[in-house]
């Protein structure tokens, strides 16, 4: 299936039911439909064939994300960039991907302005939401040589067009910009197949399901939407992450399933609004991209109810390594099951997954070690680099560079990235775990841990802490706390409380930066 072929999959369940929407405004199949084939044709007449690179840089919005049906339709490769990443970023991974075509809001206009004179293969550019009332952006949208959208689709009728694709690559994902130069991750049809058919299998999707996207279109949150539009579901739309409004939303238009990563579901467990909302319509609320505290993930069970659905996955092998269903999360008699909370769940089926040691011996259960996998999830590379490509396949097998293990009943368990393992005093210390054992503080929002030079243990493990709103936990009290839940070597040596941490634009939180900053 082309990435097209989900949104048609919808239509013929219902051309005239709500598709996207956005700020009150819907559109319905029928009408993405109809914008899609004019896409299509709009970029054929500007002169992109098939399998060229063609991007979009926005931030969530209803006509970007129906720009990519029809940049499937006219058989080329939709690159989402990153619309809070750096300019020289940006520069960097349009260069790298080849784009021909960049599609992009107008409060962006500054940044493509600045880049597109190192960009000599970027021939077309296309002003989004000119024009349209309530999206002017915030800039001025005059990027020189760029044409607003509905000139660029005028004149184009609005009927039933497409071109052949030249391979299986449907889109090009950037990753690691931040750690070194980007690399494109190529993502074939059937990747995208596998992830929505271990979506539909893994979890609770009935017809017409009502999906609210708070996080970005260009992550998770966009690619979750194709098994929803195989059910003729609506996808509700949020320009701007404000969880006020998110609970409005939940509320409002009986939203079924929503994704957020563990840092918006702390600060949503922490919100005024949270209890006072009626979020009975919740069947799935994914989460994912970073570890959760089970801890905080027994108390948003407690508070919202059994809707709590986990995936593993990354850009590499798109969401779906590892899954544990809502009905995963508790006993039969609704109580939690706690020993699994700290687990990714299991493997989906349709994938294989080890835990491989350095010299590629698979492990046995219970044993720590890389974890990696096999089966169609899995990109069939990085593009214009084959050394990369070679690395992350060793031994038959990607390699995720995450470290954790299996259990004897099947479950993953994730123990921390090998980036970010800490070596203190001879002794391998994985922050992830000192982060979980900070969250079961009470008055700790969020964390992170990281390892900073240090003469005499060689690094020294280092917190970095954000408090709930009102708490005052001191340094001192807090690492007290970890100690006795983790031993002297493994509890923090240094701890600051900053009132937020930086974070990338699906939360993550980015450790580089941090370190950065202690080490200035």
């Amino acid at each position: 299936m082309r990435l097209c072929d989900y949104l048609d999959k919808g239509a013929s369940l219902g051309a005239d039911r709500p598709c996207l929407t956005m700020d009150g405004a819907t559109l319905t199949y029928g009408e993405v439909t109809a914008l899609s084939w004019r896409v299509a044709r709009a970029l054929d007449r500007s002169g992109i064939r098939p399998g060229d690179k063609v991007a979009v840089l926005s931030a969530n919005n209803s006509t970007a994300f129906a720009c990519v049906f029809g940049i499937s339709r006219a058989g080329a490769v939709w690159c989402p960039v990153n619309p809070r990443s750096e300019a020289a970023e940006n520069r960097e991974l349009l260069d790298l991907l080849d784009c021909t075509a960049l599609i992009f809001q107008s409060a962006f206009a500054p940044l493509v302005e600045r880049i597109r004179g190192d960009l000599p293969k970027l021939r077309t550019l296309v002003r989004l939401d000119d024009g349209e009332p309530g999206h002017e952006g915030r800039g001025d949208g005059s990027a020189a040589g760029a044409v607003p959208f509905r000139t660029w689709t005028a004149g184009l009728p609005a009927e039933p067009w497409e071109a052949a694709p030249a391979d299986d690559i449907v889109m090009i994902a950037g990753t690691g910009g931040t750690t070194g130069r980007p690399k494109g991750v190529m993502l074939g049809a059937r990747n995208i197949e596998a992830m929505s058919a271990l979506t539909l299998m893994s979890y609770p999707i009935g017809p017409r399901p009502v999906y609210l996207a708070l996080a970005p279109l260009t992550h998770a949150a966009g690619v979750l939407c194709f098994p929803v539009l195989t059910r003729g579901g609506e996808i509700v739309v949020m320009p701007r992450p404000d969880l006020g409004e998110f609970l409005a939303l939940v509320e409002r238009h009986r939203v079924t399933h929503t994704f957020l990563p563990p840092t918006l579901l702390y600060a949503l467990l922490a919100h005024p609004a949270l209890d006072s909302t009626d979020t009975a319509s919740l069947q799935c609320l994914w989460y994912g991209a970073a570890p959760m505290a089970p801890a905080r993930l027994e108390e948003a069970i407690g508070r919202l109810g059994p809707v709590f659905g986990q995936l593993f996955g990354q850009t590499e092998a798109p969401m779906m390594v590892a899954a544990m269903a809502p009905a995963d999360h508790v006993h039969a008699d609704g109580t939690v099951v706690r020993e699994r909370l700290a687990s990714a769940g299991r493997p989906t089926p349709l994938v294989t997954v080890g835990i491989m040691a350095g010299d590629g011996t698979l492990l046995p259960a219970g044993e720590r070690g890389e974890i990696v996998v096999r089966g169609s999830l899995v990109m069939p590379g990085y593009y214009k680099n084959p050394e990369a490509t070679a690395e992350a396949s060793r031994h038959g097998w990607h390699h995720t560079g995450d470290v954790g293990y299996l259990d004897a009943d099947g479950y993953l368990f994730i123990v921390d990235r090998l980036k970010d393992m800490i070596i203190t005093g001879g002794f391998n210390v994985y922050s992830a775990e000192v982060e979980k054992a900070l969250l079961d503080h009470p008055d700790v929002q969020d964390c992170a841990v990281i390892g900073l030079p240090d003469e005499k243990w060689g690094e020294r493990v280092t917190a970095v802490v954000q408090l709930h709103q009102g708490r005052a936990a001191e340094p001192e009290a807090l690492r007290a706390f970890a100690k006795e839940r983790l031993g002297g070597v493994k509890a923090p040596k240094q701890i600051e409380v900053w009132a937020d941490l930086p974070r990338s634009t699906v939360g993550k939180v980015l450790k580089p930066d941090i370190k950065q900053r202690l080490l200035a």
